[in-house]
């Protein structure tokens, strides 16, 4: 780390209030040139508040107060909106935690990483092509003249993530403020984004980075401020916060990392509980349904080709087969791209495979039209990757759980409202939650809806695409029990997709690795990670950050 002594950002007794009531008080914040300050904390905490705060966007409706706020000496409280424009990209650059939402759906991915050239420098046409290419390039996106062309609604999220990225770095700004910015990616990319992050920490850039990851952020801190409740409640320098915290809030934070925590072991301090209710229903809905003896989901030879913008074909899926036992979870893994998403699509009946077929519960699946497949529905479920673009944004919160549970046998319209409350407290959340708009929620909390939705209808299947990446580590815990003890009490089975290889390997029983498309190894999930026997999977496995220190050991 090289530093100077003069803070890059300077903030003090910054407070943050929406609507009168308070949400940021009085924190304190320094970060020097060359060095990388993590705030960490549970979902709404209040640190994507205070790191917006810090570019001016804020919203609508808060009022920033603080003592000092200061960028590179220039004094920004009371900063016109004109003023936050010229200081955002060239002064501040910012990655946002939501890629999906933050890039425009309309325009080409090389087109919205140009514009920060275009409206800050001077650069001729061609060099600002030019740089936008090797921007993509140092990002870690494949064939970077093809995705130039490409849609944000063409890309995978951890390409649109990295696409992010190029954007918020194209004018090599002074300070970086980083929030999840590797939320969507796999491992190998993951480090490869933060070893980008690293050179420019290292070229003098000041890195503010928020993070639920705490492995990440053992990766790259210099030092370490913990947010709870709006307030920091520990900062120091990171190798002692993660290995003599002080803090009690800190210690279970550290306690709530799932890595290398034995499959069934819990890892919230909260005992997690299924209603009875849930039970019934789901015992009720199963009563009439298929017996299987067998795998309850089965992916046979699928294939699925694509078509680029060039009308090139490109392979997302080729001859993938899995199974999947009833009661157990099979873990997906692989690099972006790699078409597990495609996989999950497929298994869910949202794509239709080009070759080979999927069933469910025994019976055909895929090769069904829509209509046939309709009233077999509620059997298989879905935990998206992007919370908010799965849910219609006209709706509350208890409207989308609301039409979830209308097809529920028995259910009056009372009992869906009960039922509605009863499914944001096992997810952690208040029932005064359903009044609100999704909209208007962290993304942990807009995470934890999705899963209530998914559970809604009973289902004996889900499918479980990145289900808790943009869960801070405490939540993460919570809902991985909520899913394990569901799991436990209603035999529910999972194919679970993620790119953090630590929440795989602690609630996986099989896994499958993907690569260019193609299983390159499957077996039991302690055999891929004890003994793993291709070089891809060896590779995946070494570039995930790991932490350990001894609050992983017990520490309380």
């Amino acid at each position: 780390m090289t530093t100077t002594d003069v803070p890059v950002v300077s903030v003090r007794n910054l407070r943050v209030t929406f609507a009168g009531t308070q949400v940021v008080h009085g924190v304190d914040l320094d970060i020097h040139a060359g060095e990388c300050v993590a705030v960490v904390g549970e979902s709404g905490s209040g640190k994507s508040v205070t790191a917006r705060s810090l570019i001016g966007l804020t919203g609508q409706g808060a009022r920033v107060a603080a003592d000092r706020l200061d960028l590179q000496g220039e004094d920004l409280r009371g900063a016109s909106e004109s003023r936050w424009r010229k200081v955002r990209g060239a002064g501040v650059g910012y990655v946002l935690q939501d890629a999906l939402v933050s890039l425009d759906p309309l325009r080409r991915i090389g087109r919205e990483i140009e514009d920060a050239l275009r409206l800050h420098t001077r650069q001729p046409a061609r060099r600002r092509r030019e740089a936008v290419l090797q921007l993509l390039e140092d990002v870690g996106i494949p064939e970077p003249g093809q995705r130039v062309r490409q849609r944000s609604g063409e890309l995978s999220g951890g390409l649109r993530q990295r696409a992010l990225i190029a954007s918020a770095i194209a004018l090599r700004p002074p300070v970086l403020v980083a929030d999840e910015p590797t939320t969507a990616l796999d491992a190998t990319v993951q480090q490869q984004i933060l070893d980008l992050l690293g050179r420019l920490k290292d070229q003098g850039s000041a890195l503010l980075l928020i993070s639920h990851d705490l492995a990440v952020v053992a990766h790259m801190a210099d030092r370490i401020a913990v947010m709870r409740a709006g307030e920091i409640v520990e900062h120091g320098r990171a190798q002692q916060v993660l290995h003599d915290p002080q803090h009690d809030y800190t210690r279970r934070l550290l306690r709530a990392v799932p890595t290398d925590r034995p499959r069934g072991t819990a890892l919230a301090d909260a005992p997690v509980t299924v209603s009875p209710r849930r039970q019934e229903l789901v015992a009720a809905r199963r009563a009439g349904g298929p017996t299987v003896a067998g795998p309850v989901l089965v992916g046979e030879g699928l294939r699925k080709v694509y078509r680029n913008p060039d009308g090139s074909p490109r392979v997302a899926v080729d001859d993938v087969s899995f199974a999947l036992a009833p009661g157990t979870t099979l873990g997906v893994v692989g690099e972006s791209g790699s078409g597990k998403t495609t996989v999950a699509r497929m298994a869910l009946g949202l794509v239709r495979p080009d070759a080979g077929e999927v069933r469910l519960l025994g019976r055909p699946w895929s090769v069904l039209p829509e209509k046939a497949r309709r009233p077999h529905r509620h059997h298989v479920a879905a935990i998206y990757q992007d919370a908010l673009g799965s849910f219609d944004p006209r709706w509350s919160v208890g409207q989308i759980l609301d039409d979830a549970l209308i097809g529920a046998d028995g259910l009056s319209r009372g009992d869906r409202r009960d039922e509605v409350a009863e499914l944001l407290g096992t997810v952690g959340l208040s029932p005064d939650v359903a009044r609100r708009s999704p909209r208007r929620l962290s993304g942990g909390q807009r995470q934890r809806i999705a899963i209530a939705r998914a559970l809604a209808s009973g289902p004996d299947v889900i499918v479980c695409d990145e289900p808790v990446s943009a869960l801070d580590v405490s939540i993460q815990a919570q809902v991985l029990d909520l899913l394990d003890e569901l799991q436990r009490r209603l035999g529910l089975s999972y194919l679970f997709i993620s790119h953090d290889l630590g929440v795989v390997r602690h609630v996986s029983d099989e896994i499958v690795v993907m690569a260019g498309g193609r299983v390159v190894e499957t077996g039991t999930s302690e055999e891929i990670f004890a003994n793993p026997t291709q070089e891809y999977t060896r590779r995946l496995l070494s570039a995930a950050p790991r932490l350990e220190t001894p609050a992983l050991k017990g520490l309380s």
